[in-house]
């Protein structure tokens, strides 16, 4: 799985994050396992973020994000949780709202996000 596109940086920084909420500690097996991918294509994936500094890997194999690591993943979790909010209070169920809040949250623009925040505030 390449990781030079932006969808599959966020897909891997979020996925980190959440996993490390869940767990405590996040592995490379654990984002395998998450994604359902083989392990070397997520060591080449963690590498690639690790190159770019947004995670540190200690000799333990212990992924911890980096305070930009972090910020993005942040981002992205936040998009995703209010992606879905809006989707549910427009009566998608919770399964569909799920995965339609994978696929928008990485296309939509700022501005539409930012609309839609304000929309759910107002509700």
């Amino acid at each position: 799985m390449a990781i030079d596109r932006s969808e599959s940086r966020e897909d891997y920084l979020e996925s980190i994050l959440m996993l490390k909420a869940e767990k405590g500690v996040v592995r490379s097996i654990d984002i395998a396992e998450h994604f359902d991918y083989s392990r070397p294509s997520i060591s080449r994936a963690m590498s690639i973020l690790r190159n770019a500094g947004l995670i540190t890997m200690d000799n333990n194999g212990f992924i911890e994000l980096t305070e930009e690591g972090m910020k993005e993943a942040s981002a992205v979790y936040g998009r995703h949780t209010v992606l879905i909010d809006f989707l549910k209070k427009l009566g998608v169920s919770e399964e569909t709202a799920e995965q339609d809040a994978c696929r928008i949250e990485h296309v939509l623009s700022e501005e539409s996000m930012n609309c839609i925040r304000l929309f759910i505030e107002k509700e």
